[in-house]
């Protein structure tokens, strides 16, 4: 037998309540993309309360969603943990600042937040708060392998430092292709995705950039 005192059932009623009351509203105010699975269908919640209601506390539970994820995005980027924290912030305020923009049958709200990190760090390397000492934008003295591959050189800090530079003086686009390819490890498929281009573009540019940085 359970022992339930009134003032429990009543707030178990009360909470049932409103969770059916905000589910049924949104189920009727949204379609779920075909293909969502409970996790997908709970992090849309959570962005519909926050679109409808400017709801806190599923602000919250959305960036615990992703935090730690686009920290270590960031930080193997940066190498700064204090940088990286910042930069980190500076994303997700932008993405509760921009949510009423994003459209699920668009893109995975994941997705969108990479894009989002993404446009931060390239942003963040091409200001003027970001200074280097570097004026190279050439391989002068690192010598590369006929078979060279680049992804096998993110461990090397100098030929890194090296193709950033490169990529600096590109096109931005470029330039977050190959921190999603570097960093994110996503394939061309999935960085296509998030910058809203064909996988034939991304691997077009990907290695046309390849080649630019062998010579």
């Amino acid at each position: 037998m359970y022992n339930y005192k009134i003032s429990d059932i009543f707030e178990m009623t009360k909470f049932f309540s409103n969770f059916f009351y905000t589910y049924n509203e949104y189920i009727f105010s949204t379609v779920p993309r075909k293909g969502m699975d409970m996790k997908d269908i709970k992090e849309q919640l959570l962005i519909w309360r926050l679109k409808k209601h400017q709801d806190k506390k599923a602000a919250d539970q959305l960036i615990r969603l992703y935090y730690k994820e686009i920290y270590t995005y960031v930080f193997r980027q940066i190498g700064e943990k204090e940088q990286a924290m910042d930069l980190t912030q500076d994303i997700f305020w932008s993405v509760l600042q921009s949510i009423w923009s994003y459209q699920a049958e668009k893109a995975g709200f994941r997705t969108w937040i990479y894009k989002i990190a993404t446009h931060k760090v390239v942003d963040y390397y091409r200001s003027k708060a970001y200074k280097t000492e570097q004026k190279c934008t050439t391989f002068e003295g690192v010598e590369l392998e006929a078979e060279w591959n680049v992804e096998s050189c993110v461990t090397n800090a100098e030929m890194v430092a090296q193709i950033f530079l490169f990529l600096k003086k590109q096109d931005v686009l470029l330039e977050e292709i190959f921190r999603l390819k570097f960093y994110g490890e996503y394939t061309f498929e999935e960085i296509g995705k998030i910058l809203s281009l064909s996988p034939s573009t991304v691997k077009t540019k990907y290695y046309g950039a390849i080649q630019s940085i062998r010579k």
